[in-house]
């Protein structure tokens, strides 16, 4: 299924996105996309028995306006350098161990909507990550035991503002502006990817190929992210693990692309979804 979460008639509520329709969860008891996901084995139930009701309450997507599927969650860890042509591009070592930073809730956007460059966010870039949602809290996780802790898959936008998070050695706040972290459009569970390390990922910036890779090419792969995040802090449902982006971001280029009001921003995550953003003035 695809968890959304949508505005309608100045409500936010969850919904599961189906073609031209979303079908709102609040009529299996659901106030917002993070109780269902805490929720577990027994909202899938809950929701499974509302798709097949006939008499449910459906909405054409056009008359509702989509939000990031989760606006709340408890933490958004960032991994960097995670693919190797990304560390040589950045002049950068690969890492012994997973390079992990926080970006913060406060930065989540949804797709469609506007990312700000304010004139704080110095060289701002783009960047295209697979981002896996936890589903069921664990400690110590075992790499062998991820799938039963992953509730599904999105699509994250890392924007990141080079000339303050280079500044220092602490990467969250240059990757934490307001809107800097564009998401969705929709979760999808686990059920419908049967392998999230063959999946082909892309971007681009007003019409060109800026980043094209496959999650194959991952350095630290899903179930080793989420054994060495768990080890040191148990994960919770809701958190989000954005895996890390391949080369082609500004940062890399001959010269240096930045990004300007106005660009247009696609992302394609094979069997995840199409995620577009356009940049903005910000103040």
């Amino acid at each position: 299924m695809k968890l959304v979460t949508f505005l309608y008639e100045g409500r936010t509520q969850p919904g599961l996105l189906d073609a031209d329709q979303v079908l709102p969860l609040n009529q299996a008891g659901f106030d917002d996309a993070l109780s269902l996901i805490a929720d577990g084995q027994q909202s899938l139930d809950r929701v499974g028995a509302l798709v097949v009701d006939n008499s449910a309450f459906r909405l054409e997507l056009g008359s509702v306006k989509l939000l990031a599927p989760l606006t709340n969650p408890p933490r958004i860890f960032g991994i960097g350098l995670n693919y190797r042509d990304h560390a040589i591009e950045s002049k950068m070592a690969v890492q012994n161990v997973p390079t992990v930073f926080l970006k913060l809730p406060s930065s989540i956007i949804g797709p469609d909507a506007d990312v700000p460059l304010p004139p704080e966010a110095a060289q701002p870039d783009y960047e295209a990550e697979l981002a896996v949602v936890i589903g069921k809290a664990g400690h110590r996780i075992l790499p062998s035991d991820w799938k039963k802790h992953i509730f599904g898959y999105t699509i994250i936008n890392d924007v990141s503002a080079r000339g303050v998070q280079l500044a220092t050695s602490q990467w969250s706040l240059g990757k934490s502006f307001p809107g800097f972290t564009p998401m969705g459009p929709a979760i999808v569970t686990t059920d419908e990817i049967s392998d999230p390390h063959e999946l082909s990922i892309q971007l681009t910036l007003n019409g060109e190929l800026m980043q094209s890779a496959n999650t194959r090419d991952l350095i630290f792969k899903i179930p080793e992210l989420i054994a060495y995040i768990s080890a040191l802090v148990p994960l919770q449902p809701g958190d989000i693990i954005s895996t890390g982006t391949p080369s082609g971001v500004g940062m890399g280029r001959t010269p240096q692309l930045w990004l300007k009001p106005g660009d247009k921003m696609i992302i394609k995550i094979e069997h995840v979804g199409i995620l577009r953003n356009c940049t903005s003035t910000g103040s």
